[in-house]
């Protein structure tokens, strides 16, 4: 009887594990998701910086703001892209960051979740020798 409790008390455990597990891997799935938008945008807004760079001084640069394009001086143009393409590497930056760490619980887990399985199943053939 004390191994059957034993054995039911590691079942539990090893479902608590494996929903730890799930949440991990949702969060993996979605740092994976803002993170190919993100690589997106950096690639959309690189590609708008060179334009503008290929842009003589007394070109004409206008931004869209809601329904209207509003006239926007082309040095101001630039520097707001570059800004841009600066916020955006710090954010995929840290979204890589926060993907090793969620690797690292991850592994951590199955690890966890398979000495748990050999506990059990050791423990289920004590209990068919018995």
């Amino acid at each position: 009887m004390a191994s059957s409790s034993a054995l039911r008390e590691l079942q539990r455990e090893l479902e608590a594990k494996a929903n730890d597990l799930s949440k991990i891997q949702k969060d993996i799935s979605k740092n994976h998701q803002v993170r190919k938008k993100y690589t997106i945008q950096l690639g959309e807004n690189e590609l708008v910086l060179k334009e503008l760079d290929l842009l003589g001084e007394d070109a004409n640069v206008f931004k869209l703001i809601g329904p209207v394009l509003v006239k926007q001086d082309l040095a101001e143009a630039r520097a707001n892209v570059r800004k841009r393409i600066e916020y955006i590497s710090a954010e995929l930056k840290r979204l890589d960051t926060t993907l090793q760490d969620l690797d690292e619980k991850q592994n951590s887990k199955k690890e966890t979740m398979l000495k748990l399985q050999q506990r059990a199943q050791s423990l289920q053939a004590g209990k068919a020798k018995a």
